[in-house]
């Protein structure tokens, strides 16, 4: 399924270029060839990393078909501009994997990303979880130990069996609904 990730840095100094794109590379092997629905595997993975899910601020959840990521980055914009700490959770990414995880419009540091994945690499090889729950459990932890008032979390396909719905929101959002990704979510709306 996924090939091993790059053994722990000895190095106190920030990621070299080739342990971050190492790390990364470790990272996407664990994207799937198939989707295996469901929330167990982002269940055991978030309890061994201490339910990060648990300790955060209040959620705004968003989902939909269309319209979700836009809405996501306009809400965090919005909330950021009457002066809260926000953390943001996107999915994809466009050119940096960071851009999927931002607190008040900044990436997460590749130094984070490097450490996160270091600590965690046993837990990833147990459980074997697919790339987005990899993600989704990193945007948790990050924003658990950052200093935000909110967090935006996007959803990824959507359904009740998405990763993201792990969280209990304050608000959830929901943008258009249209037929999508019926092979995993069915063929009704």
């Amino acid at each position: 399924m996924s090939e091993a990730l790059p053994a722990q840095s000895t190095s106190a100094s920030a990621p070299s270029d080739r342990e971050v794109e190492k790390t990364l590379e470790g990272l996407f092997s664990y994207y799937p060839l198939s989707i295996d629905m469901g929330l167990e595997r982002i269940h055991r993975l978030l309890k061994d990393l201490g339910n990060p899910h648990l300790k955060l601020p209040p959620v705004i959840h968003i989902a939909g078909t269309n319209g979700k990521g836009s809405t996501a980055h306009m809400l965090s914009a919005v909330l950021q501009a009457a002066g809260h700490q926000v953390g943001l959770y996107t999915s994809p990414h466009y050119r940096d994997f960071r851009e999927r995880i931002k607190r008040n419009g900044e990436l997460v540091p590749e130094e984070w990303v490097v450490t996160f994945v270091e600590k965690h690499r046993d837990v990833f090889t147990g459980i074997q979880p697919s790339f987005f729950e990899i993600t989704v459990a990193m945007a948790f932890q990050y924003f658990a130990e950052a200093d935000i008032d909110i967090a935006v979390i996007e959803t990824g396909l959507g359904g009740r069996l998405d990763s993201t719905n792990i969280v209990t929101p304050e608000l959830s959002i929901i943008t258009n609904i249209s037929f999508d990704h019926m092979q995993f979510l069915g063929d009704t709306l």
